[in-house]
């Protein structure tokens, strides 16, 4: 799987060990920066990777700051992008699984490393699998499109 990385200053260590960790799990990194701990703003990064998912470019993305909240909130505001914070294993198959969450966001300052390699193994592990979750999926995706189309909600 090609999988974009990315994270703030707060987030550099974790995201770089966690780039190793994935490319250990046989899949492919692409890494977004920051590629120091000089501070720089996280949205340009998420908007970025949440686009190339949109574009095909990506199969998903994996996002780090300080509490994981900032990059899923910025990621969020791709069309068509579900992003969802995860920091333990439960929330990380649910992401995927439920969802279909095409990024996922970890708090560097929140969980350590180890809990962060296995909340991105779980995340990785699983694919989405439709059935009742796909209606809700739809029914979100419907929203956004009605949303965007006539900039409000119905």
């Amino acid at each position: 799987m090609k999988i974009g990385i990315g994270s703030d200053h707060n987030a550099f260590q974790m995201k770089e060990e966690i780039k190793s960790y994935i490319s250990s799990l046989g899949h492919e990194v692409v890494d977004y920066g920051c590629y120091s701990e000089d501070e720089v703003d996280y949205p340009g990064l998420a908007f970025k990777v949440a686009t190339d998912i949109t574009a095909n470019q990506l199969e998903r993305g994996i996002l780090f700051c300080g509490t994981g909240i900032g990059m899923s909130i910025a990621a969020n505001k791709v069309p068509g992008i579900r992003s969802a914070q995860c920091h333990d294993v439960y929330s990380a198959e649910r992401a995927q699984l439920s969802n279909n969450a095409q990024i996922m966001t970890i708090g560097a300052k929140v969980i350590g490393v180890e809990l962060a390699k296995k909340v991105v193994s779980a995340y990785l592990s699983v694919s989405f699998q439709g059935g009742n979750s796909a209606r809700k999926i739809d029914q979100i995706m419907d929203q956004e499109k009605e949303y965007l189309l006539n900039g409000s909600c119905s």
